[in-house]
């Protein structure tokens, strides 16, 4: 099987990269994500906000233990871009759940 530069598991993001861009924008976008569920927080279900931020927290905390212990690139920034997709479904899920509890008590 030959190298092919256009497979999503050969792009350099996710097999050379040190896992530091990875960080800044997993902050950036946690930073959005917490923002807008302190908006959120005092629209029913109450508690979901708060639980959905400290997930975003967990989680980033998360990438930046595993970018300072994993050793392997691969393995290192293939479980920070899985994290980082997970705060974003947690952010988005959470987002949808309060409006479609708003969008019924209507």
């Amino acid at each position: 099987m030959s190298y092919d530069p256009t497979r999503l598991s050969n792009q350099p993001a996710l097999t050379t990269a040190s896992g530091t861009s990875w960080l800044i924008i997993g902050g950036l976008f946690s930073g959005i994500a917490i923002a807008v569920l302190i908006v959120l927080e005092t629209v029913a279900p109450h508690g979901l906000a708060w639980g959905s931020i400290a997930a975003i927290v967990g989680l980033y905390a998360a990438m930046f233990i595993v970018r300072f212990t994993v050793a392997s690139h691969r393995r290192r920034l293939r479980i920070i871009a899985a994290c980082f997709l997970m705060i974003a479904f947690v952010g988005l899920g959470s987002v949808v759940t309060i409006a479609a509890a708003s969008w019924a008590a209507l």
